[in-house]
């Protein structure tokens, strides 16, 4: 009996030994292991898409709940006029491949909207060599716009001569906060900028990193413009509210997925 009963339990240990190499098998099997990956993958690319930012000159729904409006549709220049005109220019802007493109002689353009506070969001490039800007804050009775609005530059660093100087480089507030280096991509390449203009807070980003941030009519930045060619242009930075304008520096330029929205 006890015999027995020794043979039946060496039994079911070899049994449950066997079914569980069975099933290690075929968890290591090519079938299950792809599978498993493609399991893994197909949650990755969800994962992965909803972290995408949308096609460009697109809003999501997210950032239409968060008040974003495009100033730039990928296909007219409605919103944009020339300074100082009612209209844009007849020549040197127009639109080509879904991009707002400076491709000729036709001066600077600037938002038909004024704004106070706001959070803009804009997506650039440059050929070699090339130099343009965004201003903020510009008031029409200054000519030209550098006069009086506040300008973040937009650089090939790597030909342009004014790429030598932090404080012309792309990202700086123009002839007065350097960013750091190495944040710009080459030319050629699209570039991600954002400009948050608060009160008197503003903040510089290139490509998603944080590289000027000042406070306008601040005694350090009272100091700066007394020291630069600004101090000359005595409506420079006064303006609390005004037009934003893109600059026609001579230079092909391209804008895309232009969108902003007003802080509270």
């Amino acid at each position: 009996m006890r015999t027995s009963l020794l043979v039946q339990a060496a039994l079911l240990v070899v049994g449950a030994a066997g079914c569980g190499q069975r099933n290690d098998t075929v968890a290591d099997s090519p079938a299950a292991t792809s599978t498993a990956t493609d399991t893994a993958q197909a949650m990755g690319d969800v994962t992965n898409a909803a972290a995408q930012p949308g096609a460009p000159n697109t809003l999501t729904d997210a950032e239409r709940a968060d008040g974003w409006k495009l100033l730039f549709d990928g296909t007219s220049t409605a919103g944009w006029r020339g300074y100082g005109k009612t209209a844009m220019p007849d020549s040197g802007w127009s639109v080509v491949d879904g991009a707002l493109t400076r491709t000729g002689r036709g001066g600077d353009i600037v938002t038909t909207d004024k704004y106070k506070d706001f959070e803009l969001a804009l997506e650039w490039k440059v050929p070699p060599g090339g130099n343009s800007g965004v201003f903020y804050h510009a008031l029409e009775s200054a000519d030209p716009i550098y006069y009086s609005a506040p300008e973040m530059q937009i650089l090939d660093d790597a030909r342009h001569p004014d790429g030598k100087n932090p404080l012309t480089s792309a990202g700086a507030a123009y002839g007065l906060y350097a960013p750091p280096r190495g944040v710009v991509k080459p030319a050629g390449e699209w570039n991600s900028a954002r400009l948050v203009v608060r009160g008197n807070a503003v903040e510089h980003w290139l490509n998603g990193q944080k590289v000027v941030s000042y406070e306008a009519w601040s005694d350090d930045w009272k100091a700066k413009v007394a020291a630069s060619k600004f101090a000359a242009w005595k409506a420079y930075g006064t303006g609390k509210e005004g037009l934003i304008g893109l600059q026609d520096h001579g230079d092909r330029v391209q804008f895309r997925s232009i969108k902003v929205r007003v802080l509270p």
